[in-house]
């Protein structure tokens, strides 16, 4: 006889009136609270409820809420197990299962091996990560491929950007002899081509940042209706389909204005994908491993990235067949819809996401999805009933607060931290450079004198292999070292080699090879430093900033800042090439990674291992504090680290150990 057969049967009819009065008190008194005591006094109870609503629950409530539940929501013969669940549930912040007495020998067992053998998981879960890897392959490579089909197809569309293009070599090798006939038969002079090149500099720029137009006013928004209409597979698929049409489309263009167009729906792709992805992995994820699976989407775009640059190499030999031109940068540019077709066929073999059911009323649905990425059914019961809660306090919190979405990330002072603070690690992972040498090495490292095409392809994909390899570490650094502290530490050194690669541009043009390797050694050790550090932590941040109940429209808003400044910097580079020199134009963006550091020290709170409440706490202290105190701190650190001194850091806030989870 299991420990579950000795307790004594409950009457709910008896009891029910009873339980379900303390459940409306319960929920009334949070009501009080809310409206009572003010939005910003309430926010902390708010998210102690959001963080666990089990909390402070007796066991008689527990038993009547799951015999409504599984009554209600159409899963009676799970009863028994939703039972434990859901006191498993309730314990599970803590670990203290041994409390729990309706719980099996085998049941302990199943809670102590989740984790001790964490990684011990369903084949169909880790189906389910290969499939949002590829997704975020997709999207690494819809990035890079245009980097070597730079190379070749504004030639082919008429965009000439270098003096070559339309003067004579002069005896020097320098292109200042007369202009060629095509150009002299138009009466053109040397200010006629500079304002041509200069258009043509702001064309180029233009149809290289298409798609992030699109994500920036267009893709990132219709993230949250799609995902309502066609649930997180269909949005995916959906996505994953756009980026193989849109693919084909731009391989088959023949002038700039259409291959425009082709990449602007790229962007459709592009925005849902990269918002949904995540949401997936984090809510089909256990607790104890969804971190990491988290972050495979920054490591798995540094891979796609690299494949981008590896399609460029190996299709740079193709020729030209009979009636196609350019069928080199057509393929390379075609590529990226290969890993897409996986998606497409592989995602509906997967499960829905099973929070995304349950919020359209499909518990039986989200039942079996739980089953299927659960290693057993105690843990699919006990995690299905805490989605539940979840669920419901998330609804109640909506129905009571007044002021409720885009508003409140900035009339809430918490929120408005949360998103002064996002939005600078956004607008940092584009303004550190990073997309001007993902977009455009080959074209740099083309122009830097003594590389053909095939050097610049073989640069650009080492840049790709070292930009993956440095992003593995950040499994590990992220939540050892911290956010901050990553971000602290890198951005010296990247704005140092960025400086070593524009100035690699005043060696002497006949040292050929020396300016070569400096340049290659400034991206590839910048590139080195970059991914451990503003590569993964901008979305890692923006996800974990904001409260529950606006972190949906806070990661929107905080990814269309970095789509947007994706966009300023994929357009301007080109011109700001031609006005600054490449000197000028590294050493702009070197200059912000200077100015990011201080934005970083000063703006930007730490969050790693911090529970939802510490996060509450974290971002109520005031902006002009946190800066007041960082400043405080240089003293300090001059101290401890210069002078060896054993000194006591003056603490900002303290966190209550009570608060932290296991």
């Amino acid at each position: 006889m299991s420990a579950l057969d000795t307790l004594p049967e409950k009457s709910i009819d008896q009891q029910g009136s009873f339980k379900r009065s303390q459940n409306e008190v319960l929920f009334q008194t949070r009501e009080a609270v809310l409206t009572e005591a003010g939005e910003d006094g309430a926010d902390a109870e708010v998210e102690v409820r959001l963080n666990n609503p089990l909390l402070g629950l007796t066991a008689e409530q527990i038993e009547y809420d799951v015999q409504e539940f599984v009554s209600t929501k159409g899963l009676e013969e799970y009863h028994d197990i939703f039972r434990k669940g859901a006191f498993c549930a309730q314990a599970q912040a803590s670990g203290d299962y041994d409390s729990i007495a309706i719980l099996t020998e085998d049941d302990r067992q199943v809670l102590a091996s989740e984790k001790e053998h964490k990684w011990r998981q369903p084949f169909m879960l880790y189906w389910l990560a290969i499939c949002c890897s590829v997704a975020a392959a997709i999207q690494g490579a819809d990035e890079s491929v245009i980097n070597g089909a730079l190379l070749f197809f504004p030639k082919q569309f008429g965009l000439y950007t270098d003096y070559c293009d339309y003067f004579r070599a002069g005896p020097n090798g320098v292109c200042n002899g007369p202009l060629l006939p095509e150009f002299a038969q138009k009466g053109w002079t040397y200010d006629d081509v500079t304002q041509e090149i200069s258009k043509n500099n702001w064309l180029i720029g233009l149809v290289s940042s298409a798609p992030y137009i699109c994500c920036a006013f267009l893709g990132c928004w219709l993230t949250q209706p799609m995902n309502a209409l066609f649930g997180r597979r269909g949005t995916i698929f959906i996505a994953a389909f756009l980026s193989f049409a849109t693919c084909i489309w731009q391989a088959v263009t023949n002038n700039w204005w259409h291959m425009f167009i082709s990449r602007f729906f790229l962007g459709l792709g592009i925005g849902p994908k990269s918002a949904t992805v995540p949401v997936y992995a984090a809510e089909c994820s256990p607790p104890l491993i969804r971190g990491a699976l988290v972050m495979q989407w920054q490591t798995w775009t540094a891979f796609g990235i690299m494949l981008g640059n590896a399609a460029g190499l190996a299709l740079f030999r193709v020729s030209d067949v009979p009636n196609i031109t350019g069928l080199n940068w057509r393929l390379m540019m075609g590529s990226a819809a290969i890993p897409a077709l996986f998606v497409m066929a592989q995602v509906y073999i997967c499960p829905e996401s099973p929070r995304w059911l349950m919020k359209k009323g499909k518990y039986p649905q989200a039942m079996r999805s739980f089953l299927r990425i659960r290693s057993n059914p105690l843990l699919a019961a006990r995690d299905m009933y805490f989605a539940h809660c979840l669920i419901e306090e998330e609804r109640r919190v909506e129905s009571v607060k007044s002021r409720v979405g885009f508003v409140q990330l900035f009339t809430v002072p918490r929120n408005l931290r949360a998103t002064l603070a996002s939005c600078i690690v956004m607008f940092g992972q584009q303004f550190c450079g990073i997309n001007v040498i993902a977009y455009y090495s080959s074209s740099i490292i083309k122009e830097v004198g003594g590389a053909s095409d095939l050097d610049s392809l073989l640069g650009s994909w080492g840049f790709g292999m070292l930009n993956f390899l440095f992003a593995i570490p950040a499994w590990y650094t992220i939540d050892t070292f911290g956010r901050r502290n990553l971000l602290l530490f890198t951005l010296p050194f990247m704005a140092i080699f960025l400086l070593i690669t524009g100035f690699a541009f005043w060696i002497d043009p006949s040292k050929t090879d020396a300016r070569l390797g400096v340049v290659l050694m400034g991206i590839y050790v910048y590139s080195m430093f970059y991914s451990p550090g503003f590569g993964p932590v901008p979305l890692t941040y923006g996800a974990e900033v904001f409260p529950i109940r606006v972190r949906e429209i806070g990661m929107s808003f905080s990814t269309a800042v970095l789509w947007f400044f994706n966009v300023i910097l994929g357009i301007t580079w080109f011109r700001m090439k031609q006005a600054f020199k490449p000197q000028g134009a590294f050493g702009w963006y070197a200059a912000w990674c200077a100015i990011l550091w201080v934005l970083v020290f000063l703006f930007l709170p730490e969050t790693k291992a911090l529970t939802l409440e510490e996060l509450d706490i974290v971002f109520n202290v005031p902006t002009t504090k946190h800066a007041s105190y960082q400043l405080h701190q240089i003293p300090y650190f001059i101290k401890r680290f210069i002078f060896r001194q054993h000194v006591q850091k003056e603490r900002l806030v303290t966190l209550d150990d009570s608060l932290r989870k296991s």
